[in-house]
């Protein structure tokens, strides 16, 4: 098979990582790629967003398989337009996609489906936002409706800080994305990620795992794309899986395929363990980064005929096996992110591991000649298998010790506390 990767980030290195490894694969391309996907296939330099060079580009290099990494292009439909010029594509189309497009669409299709989540209100003038700030009590979680990078959600302490976060969504701080708000409960529980491949109708799903968002150590600082993540969650239990299935997943499939969007791709859902049930905080519709990176690590089976089994609608009798290890990731980021940073400085020792239960996925990186450098705000993302999520941590965070990077930074307690 031909296959056609889009994205640049850590989460499409470690899927490059273990689609080059099935033996269905012919030629594998990237686009744009980064320093490090080149390892494992061609990148090239084509611009994603004109959906007519994307197809051109497939029927000249007889592409059997487009796999989507971000989320940026299924909300722009180039699901839609692959899918009309007969290319098989895993990922939702523009309208299923709208699960992670519009957090005001997730929030009513839970309301139709009966799906536990937090209570919440829309709001598209600012005025009536402010206002219903004043009639509740902090803490509350603010988020921008759209795609806002990761960025558009506050968890107000204090009401001064909603009202803040309202008038920057209505400033214009996250652009389009933030002309209309969600204003949510706020649920106190642990955070776990749950994914599944689904074809519309059946959906597999995919080991559990737990990231860290906040920037520094202690789970403190200011929210970002994540820092680290780690496989299984000792927190997720048989019953638990068997409790989101059937109360999340299940129902979601079904609401979309009766509003004639049945769902196609990968569904993330970042939940909350509460003392009543499991609850979703939001759905992504694409792997998460960097929990793609520890799950691509512990995947024993064939990743590849698995998504060209969604892209075609027929998942019936398929399954995936894993490794009975841990897997943990630490990422490596540019100091002052996720504000302003530096970019072009040169990481060394990133290139030089030959322990293949130690992978170095990149993401913010470049090739300069025979250099490394660091072109954005996460850069590396450094992770490992182990027997166990402590032993994955120990060689993640000595793998860190061989790379020289004064620029960068990483948080020193991810997976810690985890289990044994």
């Amino acid at each position: 098979m031909n296959v056609f990767l889009i994205g640049s980030g850590g989460r499409e290195h470690a899927l490059a990582y273990k689609v080059a490894q099935s033996p269905k694969l012919t030629k594998l391309f990237i686009s744009p790629g980064n320093g490090g996907t080149n390892n494992f296939g061609k990148n090239i330099k084509l611009d994603v967003s004109d959906h007519s060079k994307v197809i051109e580009f497939c029927h000249d290099n007889e592409i059997d398989l487009v796999i989507i990494g971000p989320e940026a292009p299924l909300v722009a439909g180039l699901v839609d337009d692959l899918e009309k010029a007969k290319i098989a594509v895993f990922g939702p189309n523009k309208q299923a996609a709208q699960l992670e497009g519009s957090k005001k669409f997730t929030k009513e299709l839970c309301d139709k489906m009966q799906i536990p989540t937090a209570a919440y209100k829309s709001f598209d003038q600012l005025e009536p936002a402010l206002a219903y700030i004043k009639e509740v009590s902090a803490p509350i979680v603010v988020k921008a409706d759209g795609l806002a990078a990761g960025k558009g959600v506050t968890v107000a302490l204090t009401s001064e800080q909603a009202q803040n976060a309202i008038i920057d969504c209505f400033d214009g701080q996250f652009g389009e994305a933030g002309a209309q708000v969600v204003i949510e409960e706020f649920l106190s529980g642990p955070e776990v990620s749950f994914f599944a491949i689904c074809d519309g109708t059946n959906f597999i799903s995919l080991s559990t795992a737990q990231d860290h968002k906040r920037a520094f150590d202690g789970d403190k600082g200011p929210n970002t794309g994540g820092m680290g993540a780690f496989s299984p969650s000792p927190l997720m239990t048989e019953k638990l899986v068997a409790q989101v299935e059937k109360e999340i997943i299940t129902p979601t499939l079904l609401g979309m395929k009766n509003m004639g969007a049945p769902f196609k791709g990968i569904l993330y859902a970042g939940l909350i363990l509460t003392d009543q049930r499991p609850k979703l905080i939001e759905y992504n519709v694409r792997f998460g980064d960097p929990e793609c990176q520890v799950l691509m690590m512990r995947l024993q089976s064939d990743l590849l005929p698995i998504l060209q089994l969604s892209a075609i609608g027929d998942l019936s009798g398929a399954e995936l096996l894993w490794k009975e290890k841990a897997a943990l990731s630490v990422v490596l980021a540019s100091k002052g992110y996720p504000g302003a940073y530096n970019t072009g400085s040169t990481i060394t020792g990133a290139d030089e591991f030959d322990d293949k239960s130690v992978q170095i996925f990149h993401a913010g990186t470049i090739r300069d000649k025979n250099s490394l450098l660091a072109n954005g705000g996460r850069v590396l993302n450094v992770t490992a298998l182990g027997t166990t999520i402590a032993q994955a941590r120990k060689k993640a965070y000595a793998a860190i010790d061989k790379i020289d990077w004064n620029d960068g930074f990483c948080r020193t307690d991810i997976g810690l506390g985890a289990g044994d």
